[in-house]
């Protein structure tokens, strides 16, 4: 066995497709997983196939909303058809929106939850019979610094990522026993669409976090492509039910 080798797994990404999730899904594949993208944005997602192949990887793409229940269940389907099985699973669809509690709408509150916390729900259900049928599988879930902290302006993004950080917990319990291995990441500041949006709403953000950060500086999406690989491989088989910053430090920083 090598340890971190991929080769013949075959892993769906969702949000696959840019910042985070591209980040880990060129990991993967340059482990040698067979990568499958999954977004909502069809010229996005053959963008992100391009790169993975370009890059001497493998992926193909299958546009889907993962919010629906259907969808999701035809998006396994294919994969299944298209690629024989299902081993890795990375619940990396996310969003925000950036409200104090007291203005959030209803609307606001299930686009967040249904988008950052429904969708691994979703997802990870579609996906454990053919994990459980390999013989084993490994489901990463995006969790978040708000996982930890509090935010004003981030009540439902927090909701969800704490969410997201006991969901996890509760499938590695009860699945440890099928060989599925349940992990949590926490991404700390992280250059994406995301953020970049966040800094044009706080002027100052960017010198704040890099004055906490003990690593000197923001994450890039590329700075999670090898704790994709570990928690996807072999390597961390006895490892399940985590949550692990990966931040540069912020979450320890002064």
């Amino acid at each position: 066995m090598k340890m971190f080798d991929l080769s013949g797994r075959v892993a769906i990404v969702t949000g696959g497709n840019g910042g985070i999730g591209l980040g880990m899904a060129s990991g993967l594949a340059e482990a040698g997983a067979d990568v499958v993208i999954v977004g909502r944005n069809t010229d996005k997602n053959a963008s992100a196939v391009a790169t993975i192949e370009a890059a001497g990887g493998k992926a193909m793409a299958v546009e889907t909303d993962v919010c629906n229940e259907a969808a999701v269940a035809r998006m396994v389907e294919t994969v299944v058809a298209e690629r024989g099985a299902i081993h890795i699973l990375v619940n990396n669809a996310g969003t925000s929106v950036r409200k104090r509690p007291e203005d959030l709408t209803l609307e606001d509150w299930h686009h967040v939850l249904d988008t950052n916390l429904t969708s691994a729900f979703l997802c990870s259900n579609a996906c454990y019979p053919h994990m459980k049928a390999a013989g084993g599988g490994k489901i990463l879930n995006n969790g978040s610094m708000l996982s930890l902290f509090g935010s004003p302006w981030g009540a439902a993004y927090g909701a969800s990522k704490g969410g997201i950080m006991q969901y996890t917990r509760s499938q590695a319990a009860a699945w440890a026993a099928d060989n599925i291995q349940v992990n949590c990441y926490l991404p700390g500041w992280i250059n994406t669409e995301l953020t970049v949006g966040a800094r044009k709403y706080a002027p100052d953000l960017e010198a704040k976090v890099t004055a906490r950060t003990p690593a000197g500086r923001w994450g890039e999406p590329q700075d999670l492509a090898g704790l994709a690989v570990y928690l996807a491989s072999p390597a961390s088989d006895f490892l399940t039910g985590t949550a692990i910053p990966i931040d540069g430090g912020f979450s320890i920083g002064i």
